[in-house]
């Protein structure tokens, strides 16, 4: 049994000395959004700041999972991805990448990537009798790092199609940390047949002239107060696609990529500033 309870404290209330709990961390703050429980004082004073700003960005993390669970079903049951590297992964929530794929294929295998203590915690507990799937501590800035490491080769074969996700992870990297480079090295380790998921901060410009003053203001927040957070165009999110075929809808707003019928609701959503799309390697 954990001697921890969810939001990593000890029994005497303290939480583990590894985790920073006098500033927001983006992985709790997302946590805080989709109503989980693994965040902190700090993490909930920076989600109600952003809250103020943008009053759908709570509905813009539940949708952006809703995104994910849709990505993951297309990728494992019609395209016959059996293998998913997930970058960013972030706090363990209910309907994770293996819980999403192992439905389909109880062997689908699964290497979950984060550099946050917490997440690291949570998940290796959630994941200790679970063969199948694993999770490293690691800065996906250091792409090489990732692909070479030991522990992710035990799981992923890169000379079979890969799923890999970027999920709500480049717009957490600064334009002078090259966030295209970091894409470009996972995208050109990937074999033929195998897709790339991304799901971005979208900047609309001209389409929607509101929402784009609304992803300037976002940004600025972020900056200010978390340190991190880039709302892009579409031209900057394609380009992390390079000559990968995106498949249909194209680059559209997460609650429009291929919606299920339970999310018909979501339809009715203006989160014109949350975006994501899939790419096949040809």
């Amino acid at each position: 049994m954990s001697e921890r309870d969810d939001e990593g404290r000890d029994r005497e209330g303290r939480p583990a000395p590894e985790i920073d709990t006098s500033k927001p961390s983006i992985a709790r703050v997302y946590d805080f959004m989709v109503g989980g429980t693994l965040n902190f004082p700090i993490d909930r004073q920076f989600g109600e700041m952003a809250l103020r700003v943008a009053p759908d960005a709570k509905t813009a993390g539940l949708a952006s999972r809703r995104f994910l669970r849709r990505v993951v079903r297309y990728l494992t049951a019609e395209a016959g991805i059996r293998q998913f590297l997930d970058l960013g992964s972030g706090l363990p929530t209910q309907g994770n990448v293996h819980e999403i794929a192992q439905e389909i294929d109880p062997a689908t295998r699964v290497v979950y990537v984060d550099n946050d203590p917490m997440v690291l915690a949570h998940a290796r507990e959630l994941l200790a009798d679970d063969g199948t799937t694993t999770v490293i501590q690691a800065d996906v800035r250091d792409p090489q790092a990732i692909i070479d490491d030991p522990r992710v080769r035990a799981l992923i074969d890169f000379t079979k199609p890969v799923g890999l996700l970027l999920f709500s992870i480049l717009h957490h990297l600064h334009d002078d940390e090259d966030p295209g480079r970091v894409a470009a090295v996972f995208r050109d380790t990937l074999p033929s047949g195998s897709y790339m998921a991304i799901s971005h901060f979208f900047n609309p410009e001209e389409e929607h002239p509101e929402a784009a003053r609304q992803a300037l203001m976002g940004e600025k927040v972020f900056n200010e107060n978390l340190g991190t957070g880039r709302w892009r165009t579409r031209e900057e999110i394609l380009g992390y696609f390079g000559d990968l075929e995106v498949v249909e809808p194209g680059l559209v707003s997460v609650v429009s990529w291929r919606p299920d019928p339970e999310d018909s609701m979501e339809l009715t959503l203006t989160l014109h500033t949350y975006a994501g799309a899939v790419a096949r390697k040809p």
